[in-house]
């Protein structure tokens, strides 16, 4: 990077962390409060598009609002629980993908995997968009036609704010989810304060209407009707999965911070999507056009409201809106902070590119981040901002997940019944989890197929058909490097003497390696420098960047784990060139990405022993295809390009791979 560009991500994203200060993670980590603004905003924003589509759904049938409010507060109270338990049985963090994985099988993994992925990508695209719904509920109908702009010019910020860090990007819209509970808190309490004696009313004329719908159409005909705003109403739901998946970025103690994330989550998402759904019915809510169905709420509460002459309640009434609006692009957050997460721990188990387990110099998820923030604008562009349609594709792989998650703990409970003494009152809640996440599902399926649910079906299926073609062609080449190891590892040389074996002469030709762990592929890059260079070089210098990504960042022991692992490896390398009777040593370091620490120490090496050449070994493939640029790093033609520009000899080794 040159040093004007390096200056502009400097002064946009900040100074690089470092990942060996033994206080980063306290700095990154969130306290149970911002987790609640950061995580819990998902699901808690969703009470500005949950009720609106389940009240909708009714049509005439209003009256069962009633009926949707408890069953909002059930389904929100069981699905909760039951992700609370998932958090003491997976404290590490991986949520659903890791669940699915660990107690279904790595094949349900992948589609619970997959479906996450596009979960979140729905996610940042729904709450954009819904937030620029409630903003334009104030502008006139001509102005419709740059809702899209602006709400490509919100995800462009969000992508920055994620490249900042997490804590940053969460920090920063703290005050805005803050507006929210309190704005919201008190429009609900007022809506029942000044329809508290016509409560009453209220319940004997839902009671007369259910009767009279009843024998006009008959129970089941309504009790249809009744679950498909259920199941229209299930952005409601969505977000409260997203503390589990992200338990790894959460303070410690973590399985605490976790749960009591959880219950504020739980507890303020339903009082909000409850009170306002009730409020719909209180106030006799009707849908307009243009206009969501929590402008209609709060303008009938506070729209006739004058102080002296001044409206001030139309003034209130844009607080409340803009402040929802706001919350939901807090809510866009959580796509940010726990789905690069999930491609992350994807990546370690190589189902998808390994570079998206790469942490940046702000130890995010760099190419996450991207990834997610370009896939959310290609949705949005898709649906035109279409909030229901949306809605309809975002629902649908929220309850994909939920339901292999519920699947999950539902077998484990049953499977390990003779070891867990709680194993009833376990399986009742993950059981019944697992009905209501189902009738969700297939209801959705069912009715919003033609509306947007092909469309999800279609783009899940094609990711997880993407994801079992990658890791078949990690499996192959794995399988080809095996071979390597079979014929290089076991042969062992024969040890010679201390006194045999000399420090490293600084005069001396010397051989700088560029390795990885102790591996045939290493050992064959020993071999090729000493045929193709025969007796030439008497040091042989290992040089190893311990890479620190999203499968290692989640605690200080995990990274002292991985130095240790680091340096074993080297020390086996020096140890094979000693017992050959060849001068050997090493040079490591930790760092987040490994071109920039290996250049560095080369350079130094260099001036140590100006009669040194780098070394790097590369795969190469019979024929060369298009995804091996993707699918495999190129580390070692970067580090050559790096070196070469700095005067340091550099030279690339090809390993051949049979695939």
């Amino acid at each position: 990077m040159s040093p004007d560009r390096n200056s502009l991500a400097r002064l946009v994203l900040g100074k690089p962390r470092d990942v060996n200060d033994p206080k980063i993670f306290h700095r990154v980590s969130l306290v149970a409060f911002l987790a609640w603004v950061g995580l819990g905003a998902d699901g808690l924003s969703s009470s500005a598009y949950g009720p609106d589509e389940a009240f909708r759904a009714l049509g005439e049938h209003r009256s069962l609002a009633i009926v949707l409010v408890a069953m909002t507060a059930i389904t929100i109270a069981v699905i909760s629980i039951a992700y609370s338990n998932l958090i003491q049985h997976f404290p590490g963090g991986g949520g659903g993908y890791l669940v699915a994985t660990k107690l279904l099988g790595r094949k349900a993994g992948v589609v619970s995997g997959c479906a996450l992925v596009v979960d979140y990508v729905l996610t940042i695209t729904t709450s954009v968009a819904s937030g620029c719904d409630q903003i334009w509920n104030f502008l006139s109908p001509g102005m419709a036609r740059y809702k899209l702009f602006a709400e490509i010019a919100v995800l462009l910020v969000l992508i920055v704010l994620n490249l900042r860090g997490v804590k940053e990007s969460v920090t920063i819209l703290a005050p805005i989810f803050l507006v929210f509970i309190g704005t919201h808190a008190f429009a609900i309490l007022y809506s029942f304060a000044i329809h508290l004696r016509g409560l009453p009313a209220v319940f004997s004329g839902a009671a007369r209407d259910f009767h009279a719908s009843t024998a006009t159409l008959g129970f089941w005909p309504l009790a249809f009707i009744l679950l498909k705003a259920y199941s229209m109403g299930g952005g409601t739901y969505t977000g409260i999965e997203a503390v589990s998946n992200g338990v790894s970025m959460l303070r410690e103690p973590r399985v605490k911070t976790g749960k009591k994330t959880m219950f504020l989550m739980a507890a303020s998402l339903a009082f909000t999507a409850g009170g306002i759904l009730f409020g719909y019915l209180l106030v006799g809510a009707r849908a307009q056009e243009g206009k969501t169905m929590n402008f209609v709420l709060f303008d009938a509460l506070f729209g006739q409201w004058k102080v002296g002459g001044v409206a001030v309640g139309t003034a209130f009434v844009l607080t409340l809106l803009v402040a929802e609006a706001a919350l939901l692009f807090v809510a866009a957050q959580t796509g940010f902070l726990d789905g690069p997460r999930v491609l992350g721990n994807m990546a370690v188990d190589s189902w998808v590119p390994r570079r998206f387990s790469q942490l940046s110099d702000r130890l995010v998820t760099q190419n996450g981040v991207f990834l997610m923030g370009l896939a959310a604008i290609a949705a949005l562009l898709y649906t035109r901002g279409n909030i229901t349609m949306l809605i309809v594709m975002y629902s649908i792989n929220v309850f994909v997940t939920f339901s292999l998650t519920e699947l999950g703990m539902a077998r484990h409970w049953i499977v390990d019944r003779h070891k867990e003494p709680r194993w009833k009152s376990q399986l009742a809640i993950h059981g019944t989890g697992l009905v209501l996440c189902l009738t969700i599902l297939c209801i959705t399926l069912y009715e919003k197929f033609a509306e947007g649910g092909w469309m999800t079906a279609l783009v899940t299926s094609a990711t997880i058909a993407v994801c079992f073609l990658i890791r078949r062609h990690y499996d192959r080449v794995a399988e080809d490097l095996k071979r390597l190891d079979d014929i290089l590892v076991p042969v062992a040389p024969v040890p010679v003497a201390d006194d045999c074996v000399t420090a490293l002469d600084h005069k001396l030709p010397t051989a700088i390696l560029t390795v990885d762990r102790f591996s045939g592929y290493g050992l064959h890059q020993i071999l090729s420098v000493h045929m193709l260079f025969p007796n030439y070089y008497k040091n042989f210098i290992f040089v190893s960047v311990a890479v620190v990504d999203s499968g290692n960042f989640k605690g200080s022991e995990e990274i002292g784990r991985l130095e240790a692992n680091t340096r074993e490896n080297l020390e086996r390398y020096v140890a094979w060139c000693r017992a050959k009777g060849w001068n050997a040593g090493y040079r490591m370091a930790v760092a987040t990405e490994a071109v920039e620490e290996v250049v560095k120490i080369c350079r130094e090496l260099r001036e140590e022993f100006p009669r040194s050449v780098v070394f790097s070994g590369k795969l190469v493939f019979k024929k060369e295809e298009w995804y091996h640029r993707l699918l495999h790093n190129e580390t070692a033609m970067a580090i050559q390009r790096r070196l070469q520009f700095e005067g340091v000899q550099a030279i690339v080794l090809p390993v051949r791979a049979a695939v």
